[in-house]
């Protein structure tokens, strides 16, 4: 039996993803498998860490004679057992590891405005009662003006009637 080494093609449609298997020589690309011996995903963003493989079993299937396809022998050629880009590889799959960092936004430039809060009248009442004497007698300055200035008014509606009686008055002796 002749056994080779090839990519298993599975994951989905625009995401390609392969087992690297020891197949036999006859059967079809994704059939029935030997054994598994690594994994290539090509959408990994490091190149160095697309492919991995399981190092002690791949070197036996070459030592009983599989023979690779062409794209898993250069797969094997840089991160193999013996491969040419393996502190790469490291490098790469250590990034990957740490994940990415995220930098900090830093102050906004500019702050939403905080509503002002209303106070109703039940609210600002008590408020008044709990002031101090000095701020009792300051609260107590408008309270009479106000009343200085609801005087002229009430004076204005006495003084009507009155008028309406001296123009009564005057009409019939005309």
């Amino acid at each position: 039996m002749s056994v080779r080494i090839r990519m298993k093609k599975m994951g989905r449609t625009h995401r390609p993803f392969f087992r690297i298997c020891a197949t036999d020589k006859r059967a079809p690309r994704d059939g029935k498998v030997l054994e598994e011996l690594g994994t290539y995903d090509p959408m990994v963003s490091e190149t160095d860490a697309r492919a991995r493989f399981k190092n002690e079993r791949v070197e036996y299937w070459l030592s009983v004679g599989a023979q690779p396809s062409e794209k898993v022998a250069v797969l094997i050629k840089k991160y193999g057992p013996n491969g040419t880009h393996l502190d790469a590889q490291k490098e790469a799959l250590d990034r990957l590891a740490m994940g990415r960092e995220v930098p900090d936004p830093g102050e906004p430039a500019s702050l939403p405005k905080a509503p002002e809060p209303e106070q109703p009248a039940e609210a600002a009442a008590p408020a008044e009662a709990e002031a101090p004497a000095d701020d009792a007698a300051a609260a107590e300055a408008p309270a009479e003006e106000a009343k200085a200035e609801e005087a002229p008014a009430e004076e204005a509606k006495a003084e009507e009637p009155a008028a309406a009686e001296e123009s009564s008055e005057e009409k019939p002796a005309e």
